[in-house]
This record gives C-alpha cells, sequence and structure tokens, in this order.
C-alpha cells in the first residue's frame, strides 16, 4: 500500500541509531506515516557487520527497538520517549550491507505508563527479514536523563534535519 508522510521526527547528534554526528553510528531517518505507523530508513555499512556482507543481529535488534520505541512520538504531541522495559525480536533472513533498509513499526497497546509496540525490518523486496515486540514505559526526557543531566536540545543538536531525499509517500 501507498501512504502519506505526516512528518519527519527528529535526529540528535550521537545516537547509536539516529545520531547523524555518530561515525559508527546507523544514522536512520524516522517518518510518521498516515496510518499512525513509524517507518525507520537506514543504509548499514561494513562496520555494522557481524558475518560479511550481513548486518550484525545486535544492530538489526537495535534499529527495530528504537523505532518501536519512537512509534509513541506518533501518538503524542508532546515529547513522550519510549524507554525499553522488554524487547523481543524474531531473526527470519540476512540483512544485506550496503542497501536501504526500512523498518515499520506501531503501537500495539497504550495503557498507562506503559505502551507496547510491534515491528519489522524489511527488505528491499518488501519481505520480513526480523519481528519484534516489546513493552515500553513512556517517560520525559527530563525522567531518563535525571534531573541533574537535563536535556540540552540545541547541545544534542535534537532536530529535524530536512533534506531532498526525504520521500513524500511510501510504498509498504
Amino acid at each position: 500500500m501507498r501512504y502519506r508522510i505526516k512528518k519527519k521526527q527528529p535526529n540528535s547528534k550521537m545516537c547509536l541509531v539516529c545520531g547523524l554526528k555518530n561515525s559508527s553510528g546507523l544514522k536512520s531517518s524516522f517518518y510518521e506515516l498516515e496510518n499512525d505507523e513509524l517507518l525507520a530508513v537506514f543504509t548499514p555499512d561494513e562496520e555494522h557487520q557481524g558475518y560479511p556482507g550481513r548486518l550484525h543481529g545486535g544492530m538489526a535488534a537495535a534499529i527495530l527497538d528504537e523505532t518501536i520505541g519512537r512509534a509513541i512520538m506518533v501518538k503524542y504531541p508532546e515529547e513522550i520517549w519510549g524507554v525499553t522495559a522488554e524487547f523481543t525480536i524474531r531473526f527470519k533472513k540476512p540483512i544485506p550491507l550496503n542497501e536501504e533498509i526500512r523498518v515499520i513499526a506501531r503501537v500495539t497497546k497504550d495503557a498507562g505508563r506503559i505502551f507496547e509496540g510491534s515491528g519489522e525490518i524489511l527488505l528491499c523486496d518488501g519481505s520480513a527479514a526480523a519481528l519484534g515486540n516489546g513493552k515500553y514505559f513512556k517517560l520525559s526526557i527530563d525522567k531518563i536523563t535525571g534531573p541533574d543531566a537535563g536535556f540540552d536540545a540545541e547541545e544534542q543538536e535534537w532536530r529535524v534535519v530536512s533534506s531532498t531525499g526525504d520521500p513524500r509517500e511510501v510504498e509498504i
């Protein structure tokens, strides 16, 4: 199906998954879809490999967990973050390096302080390479970093970085 992109979510400076200045990171982009799912797009490089030519399973878990955890941001206009309480992944196919990979995630249950979500890592042919499910705490960034650490959005470069390559629609 074809979906319109409602908005792009912010990236940060050093996050392993979305950090644009993390030389070892995935540098993923996140897009909120009209069906209230979240799309992540990234291209894994050689430094992300486990076996030659294949994405490391831990990196696959990281992008899937991050995308499911961020899916709560589609639902709430204020910044509510998902902090992993429990996460499971099932690998179905190897994930290649050096080609665009997509991850789709959604909130499946939203109750009080906790939400649940699911997601899939999709290969270029649309097949699912990995499936994930998780439970997450809904927290503000101040609760995550602690009152003394604080979160400085400017220092962390937490912002939407638009690109001419950003899609307006996607086929899933």
